[in-house]
């Protein structure tokens, strides 16, 4: 059992911890990209060119020109990453008085369509917060600003294998934030109510999973669960598909996975909601639209939650419990089986339209290379290593677990998945949709499997 306790990064007060580091510093969701998204981004095209004249001043690290510049940069999170993020662009202004950052923040649920709102209307943020998900959406259409023109930016530190997780095409869109994987939370303190040990994560099966699952809802009061419901993620499946031998795309930008696969992931989900082991549809149907502090996990009203693991302070500061990290069961019971990847938690991209590019390129950098001591661990394990040994001894526990977590999960890894092809961003609200239908019972498994399968395809085809 991997043995990790503290506070993920997304919800509730500061602890106190956190609280004395931050100001210490003086000095220095998923929706569908909508149809006038792909007409926008169509007008985003073609700006090699310009990004060549727009970048051939870069200041290699330089303050730039001293006149005054505004810039946007926009993020999704909880109230702890806003703080964070925060106390970052006061630590940036003070370092450039020259330039002004105004946050734009807001849940994830609302984030995309926000997003894509404003680069319709020709108004995009400079600096963006970028998921995998969207990244080659938004990259191959012309709407991110290669990061490799930006003399700026400095990425010498970073692993190559990190930097490629944001390239596209050549160019480099995205900039890691931090490392992370795929995850149970547990609650110890639940566990404790309903008389039983956490489990061994590194041997235990989906049977298993299951069974301790149904005690916990048993041994404890009514409105409390085992478990978050197995379902309604796309990271989920890709757990599950990787677990049989397949994924969610190939390299190539195809459907990966097939209709039995996936049809055995929605009896899964059925299997452990008939048992009792989770949440009634309804409740997990809030989920869609619930932001972290509000969801089942962080509200204590499950024992295991399934979530990134990078989000262990924010689930911990809301729930108000020190939770756990555990591994993903398996088909096997062997830990090596269970699916697990490194994946980048998220990206620091540019606009393409910003009309600073060296000093969003400074930001990024900042971001990237110099605010370490602020950001630690809250979007993840930083990628940045010489950053990471700097900063390992500021973690607060919960930053420690999840580095800890991510250290002792590497010799069990496999290749992360292939990043979603264009027209892949939609594939989250597609799941969730099918995951309802499932769960409502409006839609057998093989149903939907072959409805989903259908779906996807065609949105990764256009």
């Amino acid at each position: 059992m991997s043995t990790f306790i503290s506070n993920h990064n997304d919800g509730g007060p500061v602890a106190p911890d956190r609280t004395r580091r931050l100001g210490a510093r003086t000095g220095i969701r998923a929706a569908a990209l909508p149809a006038v998204l792909a007409l926008a981004l169509a007008a985003c095209g073609g700006s090699g060119d310009d990004e060549s004249d727009r970048t051939s001043e870069g200041s290699g690290g330089d303050s730039g020109s001293q006149e005054q510049v505004d810039l946007r940069f926009t993020w999704w999170g909880s109230d702890t990453r806003h703080q964070i993020t925060q106390e970052v662009i006061d630590a940036f202004e003070a370092e450039y008085p020259h330039i002004s950052v105004q946050g734009e923040f807001g849940e994830w649920s609302g984030y995309w369509d926000k997003l894509a709102t404003t680069v319709a209307a020709n108004d995009a943020p400079d600096i963006i917060q970028m998921d995998e998900m969207y990244l080659r959406e938004y990259a191959g259409r012309g709407a991110l600003l290669d990061l490799h023109t930006l003399d700026g930016v400095d990425i010498s530190a970073f692993e190559e294998a990190t930097v490629a997780t944001g390239e596209f095409d050549g160019g480099l869109y995205g900039l890691s934030s931090g490392v992370n994987s795929f995850a149970i939370l547990a609650n110890p303190s639940i566990f404790t109510d309903a008389g039983l040990d956490l489990p061994d994560d590194e041997t235990w099966t989906w049977e298993e999973f299951k069974e301790l699952s149904v005690q916990i809802t048993e041994n404890t009061d009514d409105g409390v669960w085992g478990s978050q419901s197995f379902g309604n993620e796309q990271a989920a499946f890709t757990t599950w598909a990787r677990q049989h031998g397949e994924s969610l795309f190939t390299a190539d930008g195809e459907v990966g996975f097939s209709e039995a696969t996936l049809m055995s992931f929605f009896e899964h989900m059925t299997d452990l909601r008939d048992a009792g082991a989770v949440p009634p549809a309804s409740v997990t149907a809030e989920e869609n639209s619930a932001g972290l502090d509000q969801g089942v996990t962080a509200t204590n009203r499950v024992a295991m939650g399934f979530m990134w693991s990078n989000q262990l302070f924010a689930a911990s500061e809301a729930s108000g419990h020190e939770l756990v990290l555990l591994r993903m069961p398996s088909q096997t019971g062997q830990a090596s089986d269970n699916g697990a990847y490194y994946k980048s938690s998220m990206f620091w991209s540019v606009s393409s339209r910003t009309e600073h590019p060296e000093e969003a390129g400074l930001f990024v950098d900042f971001l990237a290379n110099h605010a370490g001591d602020i950001l630690l661990a809250e979007r993840g394990v930083p990628p940045n290593t010489e950053v990471r040994t700097e900063v390992a001894d500021q973690f607060n526990p919960a930053e420690a677990a999840a580095a800890t977590f991510i250290q002792d999960i590497g010799d069990e890894i496999a290749e992360a998945p292939a990043p979603p092809p264009v027209g892949g961003a939609s594939v989250q609200e597609i799941f969730q949709r099918h995951c309802a239908e499932v769960l409502f019972d409006r839609m057998s498994p093989e149903d939907a499997a072959s409805s989903l399968s259908s779906e996807i395809s065609s949105a990764v085809s256009r």
